[in-house]
């Protein structure tokens, strides 16, 4: 008898933390469905990569904004993969212009909370209903939710960025407290510094301060660093735990003097 495949969809998966998340689960062994917001000719790059890894791999474009899509979406994954057993919510958006928080727009606020914490919660729901309606096979079944070490520290240029983090942190702990009796673990892990097309305007500036002692390792983190921590969290390999917040960021927020 075949033993059952995990089977994770990951969020933005079709460059940066994202697609380094998507390959190290493809090295544990799960299925991926590789996520962006257009079937573009990255995101089929994303797939072919997956797939060279030796594990089953499918597009699956579609707008997390999008709330009514959702269920579909999770619907055309399963029929393609099999049973969905893990999310990684990773898709993520910056702010329209860093600046002075007393300047910051309302759609870059609506923009933040649309997609880093609105479309987190809606899609983790119907991830979470679809796992409760059915008999799951005896895997570890997670949902791992990207938000950033701005959950935790302000940053006056990025108002509503920190904002958005901050609520997709609590949502993390909601769910955790709503599916642990359903034996579904969630995790919200923050990343730090990390080397992407999403902060390489700033990176260099970054990377000097972590050498000068901002972090407590003196550089800064890669996407496969994030990739290996929650390919472990989404493998179980941290047995009986939930509602962690994990700070992947070389100890950039502990507490010194």
């Amino acid at each position: 008898m075949s033993v059952a495949r995990p089977v994770a969809l990951v969020t933005g998966s079709s460059r940066g933390i994202g697609f380094a998340v998507a390959q190290a689960l493809a090295r544990e062994g799960f299925a991926v469905a590789v996520n962006g917001p257009a079937d573009d000719a990255e995101l089929s790059a994303a797939v072919a990569h997956i797939t060279a890894l030796g594990v089953p791999a499918v597009a699956a474009p579609f707008d997390v904004t999008a709330i009514g899509e959702h269920d579909a979406a999770l619907e055309r994954i399963e029929q393609k993969l099999g049973p969905l057993t893990t999310l990684v919510n990773n898709a993520g958006v910056g702010v329209l212009r860093r600046g002075d928080l007393l300047e910051v727009s309302e759609e870059s606020w609506d923009r933040c909370l649309s997609v880093n914490a609105k479309a987190l919660f809606f899609l983790s729901q119907a991830f979470a209903r679809r796992l409760l309606s059915r008999k799951r096979p005896p895997l570890f079944h997670s949902i791992v939710n990207v938000t950033s070490s701005n959950a935790v520290a302000a940053a006056e240029h990025r108002a509503e960025y920190c904002a958005s983090k901050a609520a997709a942190s609590m949502v993390s702990k909601t769910l955790a407290v709503r599916l642990g009796r359903e034996e579904i673990a969630v995790y919200d892990v923050q990343p730090g510094l990390i080397a992407t097309e999403m902060t390489a305007p700033v990176i260099d500036s970054y990377r000097e301060r972590a050498e000068q002692g901002l972090t407590l390792f003196p550089r800064v983190g890669q996407p496969d660093d994030i990739g290996t921590l929650i390919a472990s969290l989404a493998s179980g390999r941290l047995p009986y735990t939930t509602g962690l917040a994990i700070p992947a960021d070389a100890g950039m927020l502990v507490p010194r003097f």
